[in-house]
C-alpha cells in the first residue's frame, strides 16, 4: 500500500529507498497541509454564505430621513 501511495505523489526520487520514502513522507506531510488549508477556507466560506450585516449602513442612499422632533 505505501508503495502505491508513494507512487501516488509522484516519481519516487532518492538514491536509495529510504530517501524515497522520506521524500514521499515530506510530500504527504504537504498534501495534508494544503487539504487542511482548504478545508479551512471551505468552512469560512460556508460559515458566511449569504450573511447580511444589517449594522452597516450603505456608502451612499436615496432616502430621505427626517429627525421628529422630541
Amino acid at each position: 500500500m505505501w508503495r502505491i501511495w508513494a507512487k501516488a505523489l509522484g516519481q519516487k526520487e532518492g538514491r536509495d529507498e529510504r530517501e524515497a520514502d522520506s521524500v514521499a513522507i515530506i510530500r504527504t506531510f504537504i498534501l495534508l497541509t494544503y487539504l487542511i488549508t482548504n478545508c479551512f477556507i471551505v468552512a469560512g466560506v460556508i460559515r458566511h454564505w449569504d450573511r447580511v450585516d444589517k449594522s452597516a449602513q450603505p456608502a451612499y442612499t436615496t432616502e430621505v430621513r427626517v429627525k421628529e422632533a422630541p
